[in-house]
């Protein structure tokens, strides 16, 4: 019980942090009052369609290959992210926050749900099935706007301890992270097949409330297999779309 007031007394005092509270601060100001942890995604949320390309240019294994994009994808959020406030990052010494990682991960549930507007942002919501009966059959109607994997809290206490273990009032979870390949319609003899790197996130504060999340996809060459170029040059790009969003949505309106 008194761990919970200490716990709860920090977050009310992490309320002078601005998050959409009407005053008139520079954005770059409004970011700095926060401090933010990165939380990887857990190693069954990597799927990619290229890592044979990449294992034919580097000899890494499968393995190797996931370890190194869920490395770079935090290092390149933690170089970006750093210029704006400060950072934590769970993987930089897992000796230490490998229990707070497992707890993380058994506190998760995901969803699979609409993409955001991040034009006019709201969280998204779950969705009911739309059922209706046809010709005297139970029909359920299907949906094809686009889904991300959105990330939920199981346990209401889980970032309220964060908060108070790192002093982080932020949480960015990377859901998942997906390279794809979409290759020529057949008969196409120009041969344009396009890749895609597509990044699922959500971002909470201290109090567990989801202010953003979403995806972030750039485009990747076809020419493009080495995992440092892709990590320095394209996981920055996505870095740099995520920086903006999170500036956007402590912003004070």
């Amino acid at each position: 019980m008194c761990l919970l007031s200490i716990v709860f007394s920090q977050m009310a005092k992490a309320q002078d942090k601005t998050i959409n509270s009407g005053n008139n601060q520079p954005v770059r100001d409004v970011a700095s009052k926060h401090r933010i942890m990165l939380i990887p995604f857990e190693n069954r949320m990597y799927l990619s369609e290229i890592d044979f390309m990449i294992n034919k240019e580097t000899k890494l294994t499968a393995k190797q290959i996931k370890a190194t994009m869920r490395d770079g994808i935090n290092e390149q959020l933690y170089k970006k992210i750093k210029a704006k406030m400060p950072v934590v990052d769970l993987l930089d010494d897992t000796t230490k926050t490998k229990k707070d990682l497992a707890d993380i991960y058994q506190h998760l549930a995901y969803d699979y749900q609409k993409v955001p507007n991040q034009e006019n942002y709201k969280p998204p919501v779950k969705e009911k099935d739309e059922k209706k009966i046809d010709k005297g059959q139970l029909t359920v109607e299907t949906n094809s706007d686009a889904r991300f994997m959105n990330a939920k809290l199981k346990n209401a206490t889980l970032v309220p301890y964060l908060f108070s273990k790192y002093k982080t009032d932020l949480f960015l979870f990377i859901n998942e992270l997906d390279i794809k390949s979409f290759n020529a319609m057949p008969g196409d003899m120009t041969g344009n097949s396009s890749r895609k790197i597509i990044m699922h996130y959500t971002l909470y504060t201290y109090d567990a409330k989801e202010i953003n999340s979403g995806i972030a996809e750039v485009e990747l060459p076809t020419t493009v297999n080495n995992p440092s170029k892709i990590i320095g040059t394209y996981f920055g790009q996505l870095a740099d779309i995520i920086v903006n969003r999170i500036q956007k949505a402590v912003m004070v309106k």
